[in-house]
């Protein structure tokens, strides 16, 4: 029998203790939700993490035993600290799996993985977002409709300043009229890398069955296939020269 997936949840959790409507949807934080939820699979186990805490939770320890990270952020990018950001970049190119979602496409750990802006356009009214599934044969798609809704959510619009995604997955359509890549791939060296838009924290878009789904088909896509440190040694010849 395989080991299970070792996944770490982190999260700023700022939202949740100074804004009354996002702690009255998310009481205990965003990422004892998705704790939550992922820790009901026989195959995953779960470790949570926040910004406030020592190195944000994520010591060299911590990721030795990750192997997809999830991260959430929004309004504190600015206070992860670079060395922490890079740390996590590099354990991405060493083999770790690494899930973004909603507005960690301006966190720093994303943003370095991409190498652009990762800028877009927003509207935080509450309307209707419609996700197509696009590519309906990948393994993050697996179980999900050829399309479905979330009633109330924030609008994301193109353009989106990423990298061509190497595979895309989800386009968002929303009331309002824009579109957007709404789940995407990419491969960094030895890891793998997915970004996946809804999520805003005053609706209760991780409560969605199709949203867990998604995140929980992508902790499996996501696991290491390989570990291998982000170095470049000196290697001694195996021939005579």
């Amino acid at each position: 029998m395989s080991s299970p997936i070792r996944v770490t949840v982190w999260n700023e959790y700022r939202h949740e203790k100074e804004n009354p409507k996002v702690g009255a949807v998310y009481s205990d934080g965003i990422h004892a939700v998705l704790a939550d939820f992922l820790g009901g699979e026989s195959d995953i186990t779960v470790r949570t993490a926040t910004l406030d805490e020592d190195e944000h939770g994520l010591s060299e320890a911590v990721l030795d035993q990750t192997d997809v990270l999830i991260w959430w952020g929004h309004k504190a990018h600015a206070d992860v600290a670079d060395e922490i950001a890079e740390r996590v970049a590099s354990r991405v190119h060493g083999g770790m799996g690494f899930i973004a979602l909603h507005s960690v496409h301006y966190a720093k750990p994303f943003k370095r993985l991409m190498g652009s802006s990762c800028s877009l356009k927003w509207r935080d009214d509450g309307e209707k977002e419609r996700l197509w599934t696009v590519h309906p044969s990948h393994p993050i798609a697996a179980g999900l409709p050829e399309h479905f809704e979330l009633e109330q959510e924030e609008m994301y619009g193109e353009p989106f300043g990423i990298p061509e995604p190497d595979e895309l997955i989800f386009i968002s359509w929303f009331e309002g009229g824009e579109v957007f890549r709404s789940g995407a791939t990419w491969q960094r060296s030895h890891g793998r890398v997915f970004y996946f838009r809804p999520g805003h924290e005053t609706f209760p878009t991780y409560a969605n069955a199709n949203i867990q789904r998604v995140i929980t088909n992508a902790v499996r896509w996501a696991k290491p296939t390989v570990r291998l440190p982000d170095s470049a040694p000196r290697a001694e010849a195996l021939e005579s020269i």
